[in-house]
């Protein structure tokens, strides 16, 4: 039977070249000369960490983090920046979380869409992804289509396609 896996995971080598091109475009900006700036990469929390002068700074700052990583191949949605700046001293800091697999509740959401879609596949969650079987190439390819136009807001990526 025909099957594939529903993932959301960041390749750490993008977003480390991105976190690079962030730092490299912040160093030759004209609004940045002179500013405290500090942009920290830490790979095993899966966090960028930020740290800015000011409050508008933080949200230029992060607003390009974004746009480079979206050049990357990144999704904006892996990106949970909802967690307010805080000021401590003179510095604002952010920590910027990168979502990386499926949370449970997010798989639930994906599965709850393939079977209220009533489509001929099974959708089962194992760990950080959620597999797809049917008997039909066509039902899993009604399933990608189903879950890109979905608006779940996290970023899915389709793999393992097997015969």
């Amino acid at each position: 039977m025909p099957s594939f896996d529903i993932v959301s995971k960041v390749d750490p080598q993008a977003l480390a070249n991105a976190v690079n091109v962030v730092t490299k475009e912040i160093t030759n900006r004209f609004d940045f000369k002179g500013a405290h700036i500090v942009i920290d990469l830490d790979k095993k929390e899966n966090v960028i960490k930020l740290e800015t002068d000011d409050d508008m700074k933080m949200r230029q700052l992060l607003d390009v983090l974004i746009s480079r990583a979206h050049k990357q191949g990144i999704a904006p949605e892996a990106f949970d920046a909802a967690k307010e700046g805080s000021q401590i001293g003179k510095a604002w800091k952010k920590i910027v979380k990168v979502r990386n697999g499926l949370a449970q509740e997010d798989a639930k959401k994906v599965v709850k869409l393939i079977k209220d879609a009533g489509l001929k596949v099974q959708a089962s969650i194992n760990d950080d992804l959620v597999r797809v079987t049917g008997k039909k190439r066509d039902d899993l390819q009604q399933v990608i289509e189903l879950c890109t136009n979905g608006n779940l807001g996290i970023p899915l990526q389709y793999v393992n396609m097997r015969d």
